[in-house]
């Protein structure tokens, strides 16, 4: 079982990386994001999670532990294989999803990560007692900030979408303290992303 990828990156897409890694390539599963941030002509490594099947063998790589950590709890769940879990976590960060699974609220899992009803539903049952070793990176006073920050844009006429991905990127960038006076920071920011100022 391959555990752990340390190579040069010959080829690289949205879905995938392919690694040099003693003059073989591997070609490696990759959300958005993990792509995203690895240069092309830079040496990385991954954490592998390694799917074998009667037929085939896939490779799936994490930027950090925790990921691939999540990854492996989605896989737990009836119904949910190696290519629904990554696109799960290519919608949604597992930080957000922690965050959401701590709610216990599907309603509010699916409008803050995009995870259809559904999934948050199956997410939040079958998780809910497996995550407690992970601490929230936001404050309940965070997470309602941007909640209600998401709300009001899609009252303005933006999608869901759109609003939830903004607003996500501007609480990591902008590292806010928590205050209520956040909210309409937030809203002000957003709107100037959004109508590309």
């Amino acid at each position: 079982m391959i555990a752990y990828i340390e190579g040069k990156i010959i080829e690289k897409k949205d879905t995938f990386v392919i690694l040099n890694v003693s003059g073989i390539g591997y070609k490696i599963n990759t959300t958005q994001e993990t792509s995203a941030k690895i240069k092309n002509t830079d040496k990385t490594s991954l954490w592998i999670y390694h799917a074998i099947r009667e037929n085939s063998q896939d490779l799936y790589g994490f930027e950090n532990k925790i990921d691939l950590e999540m990854f492996e709890m989605l896989l737990t769940i009836s119904g949910i294989g190696p290519k629904s879990a990554l696109s799960i976590l290519n919608i949604a960060p597992t930080e957000t999803i922690i965050d959401g699974i701590k709610s216990e609220d599907p309603n509010y899992l699916s409008k803050i990560s995009g995870i259809s009803k559904k999934n948050s539903e199956k997410i939040i049952l079958n998780l809910k007692n497996k995550i407690s070793e992970y601490q929230n990176d936001q404050s309940e006073e965070s997470k309602n900030n941007n909640s209600t920050a998401i709300d009001a844009l899609v009252a303005l006429g933006y999608s869901e979408k759109e609003s939830r991905i903004v607003v996500q990127d501007i609480y990591k960038k902008e590292k806010m303290s928590d205050n209520s006076q956040n909210t309409e920071k937030i809203i002000k920011l957003a709107l100037k992303k959004l109508s590309g100022q």
